[in-house]
């Protein structure tokens, strides 16, 4: 059978504040620098979401986009767009909000929601120049 990558893209906003609880303030200012405001700054995510597998003979299709994209409003857009990463999102609290992270968290909350194997790839644009790509890794 042969196989395809399947893209789909959303965009959400967010804010949050690049802070790690396991550094003194004065590194966290260092590291982070005007990223570590303590009211927090926001940006216009770009999220893409790949999926790999089969070509369904049947339907032509290796996923429906309809149930793609129910998917990516349920692990995504619900939880988080228009939230404060760090103070909505329960996985932030003790966790540093980076976009690195930020692709980790999206990763599990749509591996359970789609069939086994198929996630291949979360890529965030974080900016039109800072990208991040998790393949689960």
């Amino acid at each position: 059978m042969p196989i395809a990558y399947l893209s789909r893209r959303e965009s959400f906003s967010a804010a949050h504040r690049l802070h790690s609880p396991e550094l003194s303030d004065a590194d966290n200012v260092a590291i982070f620098g005007k990223c570590n405001n303590p009211n927090g700054h926001g940006h216009n995510y770009e999220v893409e979401v790949v999926i790999r597998g089969e070509i369904d003979p049947r339907t032509g299709m290796v996923m429906n986009l309809t149930d793609l994209k129910e998917i990516m409003r349920q692990a995504i857009m619900e939880p988080l767009d228009h939230k404060h990463l760090d103070k909505d999102v329960p996985y932030f609290a003790t966790v540093p909000s980076t976009t690195e992270n930020l692709a980790v968290y999206i990763w599990r909350q749509l591996v359970p929601l789609l069939p086994a194997g198929r996630l291949y790839e979360v890529c965030i644009h974080e900016t039109d120049r800072n990208v991040i790509i998790y393949r689960g890794d």
